[in-house]
């Protein structure tokens, strides 16, 4: 059931810690913690801490989750002392667009140079 823990989720098993991860931050809401590979010096995942396959769907059902996560983002940003030379935010949606695990999660990707168009 969408919302509800799935047993096998990659991103649900770190959530309940039964896979390690380098926490950088967690709530009520968001678990964030750093891509295990980096594309950037900085490049941390921002999960929903409730299971979506994606962007469009948590923001559907819990809007007020999804903008707690890209609250959260923005956060990591600063923290990481990234905010002030830009960054992005990316959702990507669907195999096609290299989605990979299908758990809604935001890449907080910076610290060097970001071309457009991207990939």
């Amino acid at each position: 059931m969408a919302g509800e823990p799935q047993a096998d989720c990659l991103f649900c098993k770190i959530v309940a810690g039964n896979i390690p991860a380098t926490v950088v931050r967690e709530t009520e809401t968001t678990f964030a913690f750093r891509d295990i590979n980096p594309q950037a010096p900085t490049h941390v995942l921002v999960i929903p801490r409730v299971h979506y396959s994606d962007a469009s769907s948590l923001a559907a059902a819990e809007p007020a989750v999804a903008a707690d996560l890209l609250r959260v983002a923005g956060e990591i940003a600063a923290e990481e002392k990234i905010d002030g030379h830009g960054y992005r935010i990316v959702f990507n949606t669907g195999a096609g667009a290299g989605q990979t695990v299908f758990h809604a999660h935001a890449h907080v990707l910076g610290g060097r140079g970001l071309q457009w168009p991207p990939g």
